[in-house]
Order: structure tokens, then C-alpha cells, then sequence
């Protein structure tokens, strides 16, 4: 098996971008690290949008909507639209619209944050939970009895939430009790790489309801087939001239993979080179590059 091509010269950079016509980023660890944009990404990519390549932000951060994530890139300098940017939020609230074509008369479990809910309301899909500041409370002796599943409720959709608790998780957890109700994940990551470092990621939110329920979620995150089926539906790309963009193997370039997409791996983020050069690697991308940056630094 041959190993990855590190990208090191102009030459090399030239060669590389004539390969591909569209390009799927990741954005932590690619493009900023927490609110810090990461080194002659703003100049990278205005150079891509000059050579025509088309831009498309593919992100597991359920926190933010398209809308919050646009605003994000302008506060750092980058001008995009809400329809570059592909969310797992946004992904998951598609599935529910166009893949299952979820009931009007049913209602969705949030466990989650502001993003998910504004992009099930973009969908016109019925949600509760999610940022009730009246479940963000310990449990109560009279909750115990009071906890049931509801026949409104058609859906568990479980991502990144910043105030789990015991109650929001007994509420999931009985719900899925109902085998009919659709138990999803708007991504399973570990951890939530912000900031320079890791946190538990929205995969540990998930993990005790798989454990009670026994049940595994769909994933609507990299590196799910079923992120990459929405994706391809909307943006309409040819995989062998579209390339994948991440700095997390088990995500990012598995999902590029996955999809059969190019894949470019930088050093900024999660995973680390020996990572990539290691003899039992899993995942290994095409290329690989330091940061992102470089590809406007080694062409000027």
C-alpha cells in the first residue's frame, strides 16, 4: 500500500488542485481552532473561490445552525452562505424531511443544543426539549413516576448538549422503549476537539442510552453513509474530482474514503502525522499537508 503524499512544494500544490473541482472542509481543527483562525485560511480559500473550486463546509458541531455558522465566518473574515455549510444538525433535520419523511403530527426528542432546533424548525419538524430551560434541573422523586413514553414523540435525536442530566436522559430512554420510535445522532465522536484540546464529544452523549436501550442510533455525522447520501443529493458533485478536508482520521478521512472521495489531511487538529505513518494504520489519507495554509504559502 502506498502512503500518503505529504504536499511540500508549489509544484506538488498545482498537481493537487488540478485533481479536484470541489472541495469538502471540515472546520475545527481545519480551518480555526476554537475562535482562532488558523494561519492563510482566509487567503486559502478566497484562492480556491479564484480558481473556481466550489467550497462546501461539512461539520459534526450539532451546537450551530447553517444560519449561527455563517455568522461565526464572518466574525473571523471569511464570507460564506448558509448553503456552503452542511451540518450534522442540518443533516439530520433532511433525514427526517426527505428520507423518512417524518409524521407532521409527530414531535422530536432533542437532546441537544440551539442548532439542532433551528434547523428542525427550517424542515418545519415539530421538536420539544433541546434548550427547555425547564428540563435543565435535577430529577425529582415525583419524575420517577411521572417519566413515560409520549405517543407524540416519533423520534430521539441525540448530539452535542451542554446540559446533560439524569432527567433528560430517563425522558430519551423511555421513549425508546417504543420500538417504533427512531432513535438518531446527529454524530457518534468521542470527544469535541475545541480550543487546542478535547472535550467529551457528542457520542458520549448517546452512549448510556445505547447501553440502556440496547439500541444503536443512525448516525446523520461523518462518517456515515447516510450524512454522505444528503450530501451528495444536495450538492450534486462528481466523488472522483471532490476532495475531503479534515484533520480527524476516523471521521473526516474515512468519511472522504467512504464516499470515494480525495482526501487531505492536516496536522492542526485531532490526529498526528505518526498517526498516518504508523505501519497498522487504519485510515490513511491520499495527502497531507501541515495546515491548510500552506497551499496559498507554497503558491506564492
Amino acid at each position: 500500500m502506498t502512503g500518503p503524499a505529504k504536499i511540500t512544494s508549489k509544484a506538488e500544490v498545482e498537481e493537487f488542485l488540478s485533481k479536484y473541482d470541489d472541495f469538502l472542509f471540515d472546520c475545527d481543527g481545519v480551518l480555526w481552532q476554537g475562535d482562532v483562525l488558523l494561519p492563510h485560511v482566509k487567503e486559502t480559500l478566497n484562492l480556491l473561490r479564484e480558481k473556481g473550486k466550489r467550497l462546501i463546509f461539512v461539520t459534526n458541531n450539532s451546537t450551530k445552525s447553517r444560519k449561527a455558522y455563517t455568522k461565526k465566518f464572518s466574525k473571523l473574515g471569511i464570507e460564506v452562505t448558509p448553503e456552503e455549510i452542511f451540518g450534522s444538525a442540518y443533516s439530520a433535520a433532511v433525514y427526517l424531511k426527505k428520507v423518512v419523511k417524518f409524521p407532521a403530527d409527530k414531535k422530536v426528542l432533542v437532546l441537544g443544543e440551539s442548532g439542532i432546533e433551528e434547523e428542525l424548525a427550517s424542515e418545519g419538524i415539530q421538536f420539544v426539549g433541546g434548550t427547555d430551560p425547564a428540563l435543565r434541573r435535577d430529577i425529582q422523586p415525583e419524575d420517577y413516576d411521572e417519566i413515560v413514553p409520549d405517543p407524540s414523540i416519533g423520534c430521539v435525536l441525540s448530539g452535542l448538549d451542554l446540559h446533560i442530566n439524569y432527567l433528560k436522559l430517563s425522558m430519551a430512554l423511555a421513549n425508546l422503549q417504543v420500538p417504533e420510535t427512531l432513535f438518531l445522532a446527529t454524530n457518534i465522536d468521542s470527544t469535541y476537539p475545541t480550543h487546542g484540546k478535547l472535550f467529551p464529544g457528542a457520542g458520549t452523549m448517546c452512549a448510556p442510552l445505547v447501553l440502556a436501550s440496547k439500541r444503536q442510533p443512525i448516525s446523520l455525522g461523518k462518517p456515515s453513509k447516510a450524512m454522505m447520501d444528503c450530501v451528495k443529493a444536495k450538492f450534486e458533485f462528481v466523488p472522483a474530482r471532490t476532495c475531503m478536508v479534515g484533520d480527524r482520521l476516523d471521521t473526516d478521512i474515512r468519511f472522504g474514503q467512504d464516499g470515494g472521495l480525495g482526501t487531505l489531511f492536516v496536522l492542526t487538529g485531532v490526529n498526528t502525522e505518526s498517526d498516518i505513518l504508523a505501519e497498522n494504520a487504519e485510515t490513511v489519507p491520499k495527502h497531507y499537508m501541515t495546515k491548510l495554509g500552506d497551499i496559498f504559502e507554497l503558491l506564492n
